[in-house]
């Protein structure tokens, strides 16, 4: 993964209980907005994104496991930021301006270790231009997907990257993939996702993927997105292109945005050439679908949940 269009991301993983976080650190001037769709997203700034807010720029977006806890990583991210002194200008010093979302990751931890602003503040030491991990690590280390049907058999889900250039133009997406639906392939077929006791997945038999009659434990499932461009693009056209990308979202996961998902996605642009936006939002699409199917692809077995990876 090398093309980030200058940004730096960096994860903070405990492996032991399963959890942490992912930090995405913008150079200077970049211009940033989200699209949450969910109907219960666990987060932090997402109102000052609206593009009817004047604040233009982002310092650092932040996806985080721990649920609304987790939210304590963005203070350690302020930390760093603010010892930088990066941040919004204000008469008495900068203000670190720090978008944050959450997935629920609970259930392999039981909730017994939690990300903290230390995992925040560590993360943006191990943040990288080029070298970024993908699957167990960060806010993916304790996801799964394919819940609709149950908690009988789902699989694990992780963290992904794509990203592609046209005509020097750089597009790319990082997931954390949390969704209670399954991961697609291109055709349609499942990469991952709810399985039958006895071998093959459960869409087989239940076409239109109905929940139980006792559903999945709602509010507890969600797909993080941050799409990022080196395109000039305005708040409003940033706040667009955050919209497309749930497109993407809804290519690689079946079903999406239900009421058991917060699915949330951000869009980062870095200013740094000019591109028509409907090349970069096409672009987009594509790379969150690619981006959500490499994170189940990276993804590793974690006791009882099986992964891609092995």
């Amino acid at each position: 993964m090398t093309n980030l269009a200058g940004l730096k991301i960096g994860h903070t993983t405990d492996e032991e209980f399963h959890t942490g976080c992912t930090v995405f650190l913008c150079p200077p001037q970049t211009v940033g907005s989200v699209d949450a769709r969910g109907p219960a997203p666990g987060s932090r700034e997402l109102t000052l994104l609206q593009p009817d807010k004047p604040i233009q720029f982002v310092n650092a977006v932040v996806l985080t496991g721990g649920s609304a806890f987790g939210l304590a990583t963005a203070d350690g991210v302020m930390r760093y930021l603010a010892e930088q002194e990066i941040g919004h200008w204000t008469p008495i010093r900068p203000i670190p301006i720090v978008p944050t979302a959450v997935v629920y990751d609970l259930f392999f931890s039981q909730g017994q270790r939690l990300p903290d602003a230390a995992m925040g503040y560590q993360a943006c030491l191990n943040a990288h231009e080029t070298e970024v991990a993908q699957g167990n690590v960060g806010a993916g280390a304790g996801v799964t997907v394919g819940k609709w049907g149950g908690f009988t058999g789902p699989m694990k889900g992780g963290v992904g990257l794509a990203s592609a250039v046209v005509d020097g133009v750089t597009v790319g997406a990082a997931a954390v993939v949390n969704a209670v639906g399954d991961v697609v392939n291109e055709d349609g077929t499942v990469l991952a996702g709810a399985r039958k006791p006895g071998g093959g997945w459960l869409v087989t038999e239940n076409p239109y993927r109905k929940f139980p009659e006792r559903p999945p434990v709602q509010l507890t499932n969600t797909t993080l997105v941050v799409v990022w461009t080196n395109s000039i693009l305005s708040k409003v056209e940033a706040n667009r292109l955050a919209q497309r990308a749930h497109d993407g979202l809804a290519i690689a996961i079946r079903p999406v945005h239900t009421t058991h998902d917060g699915d949330t996605a951000f869009a980062l642009a870095t200013g740094q050439v000019t591109a028509n936006f409907d090349l970069v939002a096409n672009m987009a699409v594509s790379m969150v679908a690619e981006a959500i199917r490499h994170a189940v692809r990276q993804a590793r077995s974690v006791g009882d949940i099986v992964g891609l990876a092995g």
